[in-house]
């Protein structure tokens, strides 16, 4: 129990000066003795507390805690150690997923509990407004199209207000690096004085630190943007830490649960989302938003020049018989009418572009792999209704359609009713055509018959009757009783 200092002072009294057992004290003051022998050498003081009552200071129930267990042991399975659920993290999901009325004290206490470990401790940085931005590469993991795969995340913080930009790759190369930084310019609407780097193979020649060289083409990309290379000294990230917390806040709080997509175009779009909603976040000790401050930012960048800077790896190509070219060991289809002509071809980071004259006459998803040749359908159509009697062997039918609709084409009339059949698939969409196959009933099968189903139903026209007077004479009766009557006197 605890008591008043005045009622400490007379336990002690009591006993000191008057000699007074802890039977005769409890009873003089009516208090417990229990209290008294607490109190009574002086060993404790009633202003210092030891120790907590028992009491617990919130509830959770069964099913939040379990939940909490679930998110560390959904972590523990896909064991991605830099792709894991915070307190932060877990509480938001509460609120969001479980309405958790609950602090984030609350959580933050009972993901400690279970994990046990250490926080992590972050050293302040300052800098003035536009002087400096801060880049580094990560490793994500997402699911791509349902299959389970790596992406590198291209992360970018101004200094001083802490706004961030995030873009994902396939693969941290050159083109890349380059893409990266230059969509990131376009972001913050402005290039900063310096750009804080390590000493990355993508932009570094030889040396590091202050005595690093940097690649011809990040030296052209700097000269172009007018901002100054910064290289840090190796195994120090520290001096870049504002970047190297936002990679792993992205990985935890971003891409938790792992997400999954149909393409990268998806995943970036997400990660643009998230932001330009961070700018609405106050960091804790600053008066103004995210947003707020990178304005102030803004003011004080270069701005960006009127020519944007080509991060592509460009080559020409002579378009083969096959209409394909050749980029970066693979090879990607063109329309066939610009077989044996040069085209150019601007490979990104995550797309191929091939242009003639130009023109842009095809673009691809990126493939990393090697030896793999990628074609598209509508590039052979025509030249397939030429000569039909390819249509089942075709590389670019057999790789651009399913075995079922390929079943189905086997089941038409022939070679050109399959043609026909790919057509609908270029004009409508796969799914779509299969969809209308499965609402025939008929045993028969035509492709006049799948494009009926495709064809939206227009409602007939409803009659429409116009206000139109006709003024009609009135028959003059006279007349006729005179012709009847002259035929009865004949």
């Amino acid at each position: 129990m605890s008591i008043e200092v005045d009622i400490y002072e007379k336990i002690r009294y009591l006993h000191e000066h008057e000699g007074k057992s802890q039977r005769a004290i409890a009873h003089i003051l009516h208090i417990s003795r229990n209290t008294v022998q607490k109190y009574y050498e002086g060993s404790q003081v009633p202003w210092e507390r030891h120790g907590v009552s028992g009491r617990q200071r919130y509830v959770v129930t069964d099913e939040v805690l379990e939940f909490i267990k679930s998110c560390l042991a959904n972590d523990e399975a896909e064991n991605i150690k830099k792709q894991k659920h915070t307190a932060k993290r877990i509480y938001d999901r509460l609120v969001d997923e479980k309405n958790f009325k609950g602090g984030e004290t609350t959580v933050r206490e009972i993901v400690a509990k279970l994990k046990d470990k250490q926080a992590k401790v972050f050293i302040p940085l300052s800098y003035d407004p536009g002087e400096a931005i801060q880049i580094d590469w990560g490793e994500a993991t997402v699911y791509l199209k349902g299959k389970k795969m790596k992406v590198n995340l291209f992360c970018m913080r101004e200094c001083y207000s802490a706004d961030m930009y995030c873009k994902a790759f396939y693969r941290p190369n050159e083109e890349s690096f380059l893409e990266g930084q230059i969509s990131g310019f376009d972001y913050f609407e402005g290039v900063p004085k310096r750009m804080i780097f390590d000493n990355a193979k993508v932009a570094v020649k030889e040396g590091f630190g202050v005595h690093a060289k940097a690649q011809d083409r990040y030296k052209a990309l700097a000269a172009h943007y007018a901002f100054q290379c910064d290289f840090c000294n190796i195994a120090e990230g520290h001096e870049k830490g504002l970047v190297e917390g936002l990679v792993g806040w992205v990985r935890r709080n971003v891409l938790v649960p792992i997400p999954r997509v149909e393409s990268i175009d998806d995943l970036n779009a997400e990660l643009l989302r998230r932001g330009l909603k961070y700018r609405e976040h106050k960091i804790a000790g600053r008066a103004q938003t995210v947003g707020e401050m990178a304005l102030t930012t803004k003011v004080r960048m270069t701005p960006l020049p009127r020519y944007r800077f080509d991060s592509s790896k460009s080559i020409i190509a002579r378009v083969s018989e096959f209409s394909t070219v050749r980029f970066d060991y693979n090879y990607y289809s063109v329309p066939f009418t610009y077989v044996n002509k040069e085209v150019s071809i601007k490979g990104y980071g995550n797309e191929v572009v091939m242009i003639y004259r130009n023109t842009e006459i095809a673009r691809y998803s990126r493939c990393y792999e090697r030896g793999q040749t990628l074609y598209r359908l509508e590039h052979y159509i025509d030249l397939i209704e030429k000569r039909p009697r390819s249509v089942f062997n075709a590389k670019p039918v057999k790789s651009n359609i399913s075995a079922e609709l390929l079943e189905i084409g086997r089941k038409l009339s022939g070679p050109r009713e399959m043609v026909k059949l790919l057509r609908l698939c270029i004009d409508y969409g796969e799914p779509r055509v299969i969809a209308a196959v499965s609402r025939l009933k008929s045993p028969s099968l035509s492709v006049d018959q799948i494009q009926a189903y495709l064809l939206p139903d227009t409602p007939s026209p409803e009659k429409i009757y116009p206000p139109i007077e006709i003024k009609v004479s009135k028959p003059l009766f006279n007349k006729y009783d005179a012709l009847i009557s002259r035929e009865a006197m004949v």
